[in-house]
């Protein structure tokens, strides 16, 4: 982000448009009267939400064509940088500056091309604006807020690098893929359910933060558990459970959370030295219910890094544009219709049933028959059919150090 300004600068660049004619100010009444911002939302969100996969077989297949079609166009010298007075520009404005927006969403495919273009930011733009948002996973909201202005500036060769060194990961993985399968695509914060090689559900995540990073691994779902325990990790009661523990003394007591001693025993808080790490050699667990971390159900799948995906009872996360907030585990927006669709072939199991068991707040472990493998990957660049190409931000930095192939789990 440094190499594009500061949020400073750019806030320094939005400002009132001044001198307006009457004509202008005719054509952006006429602008906002007409233009149905809810259809060119929805008209953006068909571009991604088709039922193809983001890691297949026919994903390698989509990311050869776009490559293809960047090459040359790299090129060439690929697209302009847009300037500081493109911020914050939104639907009815008139400026120089929108002419600048719009060629740089002619260049990617955003908008329809033109010869000329006008100062007017009208409808076509609105459009293509949130086909670009959409593309690169940011809120859809026609505006060129600070997140869409950084992506507008990202020059077209780092993406075709990205497009060559997602080729190359999904080429790595794809021969190894079963007909039913969960994909976790960190850098998207997504999870895909494949079946017959089509996206029979997908869903939003919240995956770990650049420090304590969600690992790239293969394994397979063995079980569901029903309103878990929460026994927390080591390294976050040294990290975060102490600081928690100091700022409020009640915290254990607030989020039902008992701690044991090697042989089993309880103890209470006020026989731990919270201004040392002694806390570290207890064992601490949250009991199931609507305030437990891992919420109503954990879903399992054994591995070396002891994460895996869960519901949660912070809900809010998942409307955000950056959802990189995890120690490492995944969180699902939505997990009662993954978890009904992971229970599908044991029978007996359905939506309704999925709730009922949520609603109990009862224990109940249902192993997977069979267990369904899950893939947690990196894919910042991908591809579908209709040409459409999706991209995503570096978070752990593995593009930028050239890394396509990960350590198996």
């Amino acid at each position: 982000m440094a190499m594009f300004g500061s949020a400073a600068a750019l806030a320094s660049a939005a400002r009132a448009e001044e001198g307006d004619s009457i004509w202008d100010m005719f054509a952006r009444n006429r602008v906002l009267r007409s233009t149905d911002k809810n259809s060119n939302t929805a008209a953006a969100q068909a571009l991604i939400e088709t039922n193809e996969p983001i890691l297949s077989f026919d994903t390698s297949n989509n990311l050869q064509a776009a490559i293809a079609q960047y090459e040359p166009f790299v090129a060439a010298g690929g697209w302009e940088q847009v300037p500081q007075d493109v911020y914050k520009l939104t639907l009815g404005n008139s400026k120089r500056s929108v002419v600048l927006l719009k060629r740089r969403l002619m260049s990617s495919g955003d908008m329809a091309p033109a010869k000329t273009a006008d100062e007017l930011f009208n409808d076509e733009l609105d459009k293509a604006v949130r086909n670009f948002q959409a593309r690169h996973g940011l809120l859809v909201n026609g505006q060129i807020d600070q997140p869409t202005f950084y992506a507008l500036n990202v020059p077209a060769d780092t993406r075709l690098n990205q497009l060559k060194l997602n080729y190359q990961r999904v080429q790595n993985v794809a021969g190894a893929l079963s007909d039913r399968y969960v994909v976790v695509n960190i850098p998207a914060a997504s999870i895909e359910a494949i079946e017959g090689g089509i996206v029979a559900q997908r869903h939003t995540a919240v995956v770990g933060r650049i420090d304590r990073q969600t690992p790239i691994l293969n394994a397979k779902i063995q079980a569901i558990n029903f309103n878990p325990y929460w026994h927390v990790p080591k390294s976050i009661i040294q990290k975060d459970l102490i600081t928690y523990m100091n700022n409020d003394p009640t915290y254990l007591e607030k989020f039902h959370i008992h701690i044991f001693d090697g042989k089993g025993k309880e103890v209470q808080p006020t026989d731990i030295d919270w201004s040392t790490n002694e806390a570290v050699n207890y064992e601490f667990r949250q009991e199931p219910g609507g305030e437990n971390s891992m919420g109503h159900v954990k879903i399992n799948f054994p591995n070396p890094y002891d994460v895996y995906l869960h519901d949660t009872p912070d809900k809010g996360l998942f409307g955000e544009n950056a959802r990189f907030h995890s120690s490492g585990c995944v969180r699902v927006d939505g997990v009662n219709g993954l978890v009904s669709w992971l229970l599908t072939p044991n029978g007996g199991w359905d939506l309704p049933s999925v709730d009922s068991a949520f609603q109990s707040n009862q224990r109940l472990d249902v192993p997977l028959a069979p267990a369904t493998p899950i893939h947690t990957t990196y894919i910042t660049a991908w591809a579908n059919k209709q040409g459409t190409v999706s991209f995503r931000d570096d978070v752990y930095e593995f593009d930028a150090a050239g890394k396509v192939t990960f350590e198996k789990a």
